[in-house]
């Protein structure tokens, strides 16, 4: 026992209990905020002064400094999080942005603005107490064994409590109780602002049918064919199931279509587009590429990407259905928690969409009047700043979400460990979800197996395990090199010149 003791003592000597959630909104600092800007990178306003061709406002750098606070008299300092609470102020730092003003090409003006201030984490990277030793910690008026990962909204301390949500860019089927269809395949596809649902369902008639934003019930083979995969050998050999009845069925069906834009006019006909033919493709064509698979890619050049993996989601659908049984969507590997820096960039990304939407306001109403402003002028720094306090101090998120932000129970440290830890399921309590609401073996070692609460919220409500700790999302490029190592070859394929991956047996 006294061994066990002293390794779990040097287990929360070198790990906070809230490691994860600090690590979370590092990361939505250092790489997350520059992905949204850069997602909205340039922006065209529509009504431009008649003597110019073409006007750009460029969105450039976005950085973050350490929290600090301006006094009446106009002066700057920095802040500590004590006087945050005694002041009933927020613990926030200013943001700054690069922005450039582009006219026929040619840069007008490029100057540094604040956009925001922003709420810090305390104990993060970027909080005035990160690294302190403990005597440092008491120098400062801080309990030493507080651990952070919580933020000061005008003096109140809130926590972000972390969401659980179904793993997106996941292909899940299940059985349906009731619907035209006995099995549904359903995948969440995300990529930046863009989420969509894609829909998998087997009619009666043998056909496989999609569906997607507008596309409602569109046969997959017709979707693979406007993919630019049109020879039928090529699409049986790569949903790799060999001479198999259900998939020359729906090959069958389909076999007149023999190029891509016959399958693209057919698609966009069963949609009801009515426009003439070249821009019913057009338009068809643009919706494929944005809201078919975006997490695969949105550029055309990413359209076999796409075919492929709508063959491997169909070979996955047939086997399902054939074997009778259907994913655990329970189970934990088909879950994904959003931690702190995930929720503050879903918070961000929808509120620079209002701060650009307004600045374009600006902008062309003061064009109309025949001036040309000065972007400096228009942008309002408030705006962003209010809304992001407003959402932390209410706890109402974008997408509808309420009581993400609470305010930190502190009755006992052992409740205000398990606030910071707590997990809820985006489910509603009011409806049975016998199955969401009981214990999975995969719970194990991850969720604690006893705290949850008594009536509606049973097992909707959790608390991360003591010494779980929650990896980090890894993108596709950091990883690639790993798996090369462990005996993954890159090749191209000799049919369309695309890259493909094989596993060699090792």
């Amino acid at each position: 026992m006294k061994k066990s003791y002293v390794l779990l003592k040097k287990y929360f000597e070198e790990n906070s209990i809230v490691r994860a959630n600090i690590e979370s909104f590092n990361n939505f600092i250092d790489n997350e905020l520059q992905e949204i800007i850069n997602e909205n990178k340039e922006i065209e306003p529509t009504i431009i002064p008649p003597n110019v061709d073409e006007f750009k406002i460029r969105l450039d750098n976005v950085w973050v400094t350490k929290p600090e606070i301006t006094e009446a008299d106009g002066s700057k300092r920095g802040i500590f999080p004590v006087e945050a609470r005694l002041r009933k102020i927020s613990y926030s730092a200013p943001m700054f942005l690069e922005v450039s003003a582009h006219i026929n090409g040619v840069q007008r003006e490029s100057f540094t603005t604040q956009i925001a201030s922003i709420p810090i984490m305390l104990k993060s990277k970027y909080c005035h107490l990160h690294g302190l030793s403990k005597e440092e910690l008491i120098k400062q008026n801080e309990d030493p064994d507080d651990p952070g990962g919580y933020f000061i909204i005008n003096g109140t301390e809130k926590a972000i409590v972390n969401i659980e949500d179904l793993a997106s860019n996941r292909f899940m089927v299940e059985k349906q109780k009731t619907g035209v269809s006995e099995y549904v395949g359903k995948l969440f596809s995300e990529k930046g602002s863009y989420k969509i649902p894609h829909q998998f369902e087997k009619l009666k008639d043998g056909l496989f049918y999609l569906t997607f934003t507008r596309v409602k019930r569109i046969p997959v083979i017709a979707i693979i064919k406007a993919l630019g995969m049109v020879k039928d050998a090529e699409i049986m050999k790569f949903i790799s199931l060999e001479d198999d009845a259900e998939v020359l069925i729906n090959l069958y069906e389909f076999v007149d279509i023999k190029n891509s834009e016959d399958a693209i006019d057919f698609v966009a006909k069963k949609i009801g587009i009515t426009q003439a033919r070249e821009i019913r493709i057009q338009r068809m064509q643009e919706i494929i590429d944005k809201y078919l698979l975006p997490h695969v890619g949105i550029e055309s050049e990413d359209r076999l990407w796409k075919a492929y993996n709508l063959c491997k989601m169909l070979k996955k659908m047939i086997l399902t259905v054939r074997a009778g049984k259907n994913d655990d969507k329970d189970h934990y590997m088909n879950k994904r928690l959003k931690m702190s820096g995930d929720l503050l960039g879903d918070l961000f990304r929808v509120n620079l969409k209002v701060l650009i939407g307004d600045l374009l306001y600006n902008f062309q109403r003061i064009v109309k009047r025949g001036k040309f402003p000065s972007i400096k002028v228009i942008i309002r720094e408030k705006l962003l700043t209010q809304r992001i306090y407003s959402s932390m101090a209410t706890g109402n998120w974008v997408g509808g979400r309420k009581g993400v932000s609470q305010r930190i129970e502190r009755l006992n440290f052992l409740q205000t460990l398990s606030h910071l830890q707590r997990v809820v399921s985006p489910l509603s309590s009011s409806q049975e979800n016998f199955e969401a609401r009981s214990l999975h073996s995969t719970h194990m070692g991850r969720l604690c197996t006893s705290e949850t609460p008594e009536g509606t919220n049973i097992g909707l409500r959790k608390n991360l395990a003591l010494m779980a700790s929650v990896s980090p999302n890894v993108l596709e490029e950091d990883i690639l090199p790993v798996l090369i190592k462990a005996g993954l070859e890159v090749e191209k394929s000799p049919t369309s010149g695309v890259v493909k991956k094989k596993r060699n047996k090792i």
